[in-house]
């Protein structure tokens, strides 16, 4: 049912061939599997940015992406500006994420931190909580606290 995980000989021997594939933006129905995380690093896949997920944040992804629309493509410094200033709860969850992804992009990668900026950003629906809130004549109406899984990568200007 699944694929075969190549062994790290195998990927060094088809290194150039397999990024080539990787980098192409590649259309829904022809999409190339997933690489595993010891695939990736072999590969060296992700060595260019800055990379950061937080899963189930009790955000919805609408009230997210508002905010994440105002950071996109914008250099850290401004990011750091406009999540500083920006009264939403999403905001200060973006701002630690932020945080986070310069850390990954300057110590593990070692890119430069005045080039980098806010390459992607995106808010994807997570699980919702669901609750209940007592009505009168005995009847419940349904609460839905909703979550969302949020990503930030930061990548060097060209």
């Amino acid at each position: 049912m699944g694929r075969k995980v190549m062994s790290k000989d195998e990927l060094l021997d088809k290194k150039e061939e397999l990024i080539s594939q990787y980098k192409q933006v590649q259309r829904r129905s022809r999409k190339l599997p997933v690489l595993t995380k010891k695939e990736k690093k072999a590969l060296g896949i992700g060595k260019d940015e800055g990379r950061v997920v937080l899963k189930h944040a009790r955000v919805s992804s609408r009230k997210a992406k508002l905010v994440i629309d105002l950071i996109r493509n914008k250099d850290i410094d401004e990011a750091y500006a406009i999540l500083k200033y920006t009264p939403r709860n999403a905001a200060s969850l973006l701002e630690k994420m932020l945080k986070s992804a310069e850390s990954n992009a300057v110590n593990n990668n070692g890119m430069d931190r005045s080039n980098l900026y806010v390459a992607e950003a995106y808010a994807t629906e997570g699980p919702t909580l669901k609750r209940i809130q007592p009505r009168a004549q005995g009847r419940a109406f349904r609460i839905r606290k909703r979550t969302s899984h949020l990503t930030l990568v930061l990548r060097e200007k060209a």
